[in-house]
């Protein structure tokens, strides 16, 4: 999802879009709590194709149920989920998948404090101007965004131990490991007028070195501009995805996709940057096939927050390309899209997804917002179809338009954990002829922005 500060733009250019189509802490502030049950799969709102399953449901509690505690992306380690939300993050056991427990929830408001863990330390990305970096900040002074860390050593006890302040905040970020080193690159969109923290031309990422043994001499260490064809105004990235084994990077940026070469982490280095202004509003993210032979970009069509899922919007649009990668190159291939149309008050758009890691093909398990959940098949680059999806009714509203549904959909040791901004965390099983083999795969942790070979 975009940020606010971008958001109204958006929505009026996607109005436009759709109108002609159819015409032709501090540390003591954070607060650890424990607790809650898993509900079962009775939900009869819910629909799913014949080889998908509702086995868990973990609806949002206290401290981070309010109006606006959104859950938002998701992180793996051994036995554990975690889950981002605009009020904290929440811990998940989920060794018995089917029976997932709330290990701990800390309330630490910000947007959109999206996650990732390495070792014990889990990092939030926060896109929106606080008036410090601790848990206990209010939005009412604008001074401070960028990344807090926490340790997580004790999972029922995650601690905050430091913060860094990025330009224009970090609406998401990406690790590159090395050694003892934590680099992670962090993506944020364009600027402000008059703003504290964030300059009007911002077209850069930034580099956060942290040491793994020494987080809070975590510091900014490079901010390389990415776009050297591009003119100015555009503004930064929304996400980027590291292969690290392949010394890739894949970069959705505000305009443009950005193929990139990490061997050297804190100078990635541009080798090919590219433009889809007929169907891309917003490169939102980007996954590598196992092989690194392809690269599937997401269009964020509206934001996040608009229906795009419908029969005025094309299928090329707020949807999916498939890239091959050729002699370094990227050559589109293909589009994919959900192909269930959804009602008018339902937002919906590609969203954040995964490799379901299937030996020999290329599949993909993707969250559609209020479009549910959607597994595809890219294998021929140019023919993507669907195999299966998850999908609930229309969020009751009581007249306004919500925003609600999959924020993130990963496949993960078996099962697909789905990060619903306003039901909670979900857990599908999946039983196909094409995807079982996947099962054979077992990951000791999951970032889906850094990419492991499987």
């Amino acid at each position: 999802m975009i940020s606010a500060r971008v958001r109204g733009a958006v929505l009026c250019a996607v109005a436009l879009l759709v109108s002609a189509c159819a015409s032709g802490s501090d540390p003591g502030g954070s607060t650890p709590r424990s607790g809650g049950t898993a509900r079962g799969s009775g939900d009869d709102s819910v629909m799913t194709s014949s080889n998908l399953k509702l086995v868990a449901n973990v609806p949002r509690s206290a401290p981070l149920d309010n109006e606006m505690d959104w859950n938002t992306d998701l992180a793996f380690q051994g036995d554990y989920a975690f889950v981002g939300n605009f009020g904290g993050f929440s811990v998940y056991d989920i060794s018995d998948p089917a029976k997932p427990k709330t290990v701990s929830q800390v309330a630490c408001p910000a947007q959109q404090n999206d996650v990732s863990v390495y070792g014990d330390l889990l990092i939030l990305s926060v896109d929106e101007p606080r008036s410090d970096a601790g848990c206990g900040s209010d939005e009412d002074t604008r001074a401070w965004e960028g990344l807090r860390v926490f340790d997580i050593s004790d999972k029922a006890r995650p601690r905050y131990v430091s913060s860094v302040a990025t330009e224009c905040g970090s609406h998401t970020h990406t690790m590159v490991p090395q050694g003892e080193t934590l680099y992670v690159y962090v993506s944020s969109p364009g600027g402000e007028a008059d703003s504290a923290t964030c300059t009007p031309e911002h077209q850069v990422i930034q580099v956060v070195e942290i040491p793994v043994k020494d987080p809070r001499s975590a510091r900014v260490v490079a901010k390389p501009n990415i776009f050297p064809e591009r003119q100015k105004g555009s503004g930064g990235c929304h996400d980027i995805t590291a292969y690290p084994e392949k010394k890739l990077a894949a970069a959705a940026c505000f305009g443009d996709g950005v193929l990139l070469d990490i061997s050297d982490p804190v100078n990635p280095r541009v080798l090919q940057q590219i433009r889809d202004e007929t169907n891309f509003q917003i490169w939102h993210s980007a996954t590598f096939n196992n092989d690194a032979t392809k690269v599937v970009f997401s269009d964020e069509l509206g934001g996040g927050s608009a229906p795009t899922c419908d029969r005025n919007t094309p299928q090329t649009k707020g949807a999916n390309a498939v890239y091959d990668i050729v002699d370094g190159r990227l050559e589109r291939r293909g589009y994919f899209k959900m192909p269930r149309e959804q009602q008018k008050d339902e937002n919906c758009v590609a969203h954040n997804g995964s490799l379901v890691p299937v030996p020999g093909k290329d599949v993909m398990v993707q969250a559609w917002y209020q479009g549910g959940v959607s597994i595809w098949d890219f294998t021929d680059s140019s023919a993507p179809r669907e195999i299966g999806f998850f999908e609930r009714g229309p969020y009751p509203d009581g007249g306004d338009d919500p925003v609600a549904g999959s924020w993130s959909a990963y496949y993960y040791n078996g099962y697909i954990y789905s990060s619903d901004i306003r039901e909670g965390l979900d857990v599908i099983s999946i039983d196909d002829p094409l995807t079982n083999p996947a099962k054979k795969v077992k990951m000791d942790d999951f970032n889906v922005q850094t990419q492991k070979s499987y």
